[in-house]
């Protein structure tokens, strides 16, 4: 069963924001090249435990599984990711240049851009003198 997605980095926000609502461990991502990278800077920054790519079943294509993070014990149990925001759309793309890469809450948290040499936090990108599209913010 194939689902059609129109923003494929907006549901793969959607179901990482659920999964901690809902307290799970893991949760499974449809698989790409795009979301591998952003995944591997969620686990970079510390926002997720790991991530695998897992071959689908036979008429299901790949997947990425996502472990989430929490902190504390049992019923103080807290998860690292905050909070997730798409800014840029398939209906209105956001471009920035070196200059106005965005601060997510002062510092706090993390924008993730796609620039032309590859898929970066904001950071990342000051430090190299890049700009690019900005996918996403995170806290």
């Amino acid at each position: 069963m194939s689902i059609n997605v129109t923003d494929p980095i907006a549901d793969m926000l959607t179901r990482l924001r659920n999964a901690v609502l809902a307290g799970h461990v893991t949760t499974s991502v449809p698989h790409s090249k795009m979301k591998v990278s952003i995944a591997q800077i969620l686990k970079d920054e510390g926002y997720i435990d790991d991530f695998e790519v897992s071959d689908g079943e036979e008429k299901i294509k790949n997947v990425i599984r996502v472990k989430l993070k929490y902190v504390g014990m049992r019923r103080e149990k807290k998860a690292v990711l905050g909070g997730l925001i798409r800014v840029s759309r398939p209906g209105r793309r956001v471009y920035v240049n070196k200059a106005d890469i965005p601060w997510v809450l002062s510092g706090m948290g993390i924008a993730i851009l796609s620039t032309p040499k590859g898929v970066m936090t904001g950071q990342r990108a000051r430090s190299l003198g890049v700009g690019g599209e900005v996918l996403c913010h995170i806290w």
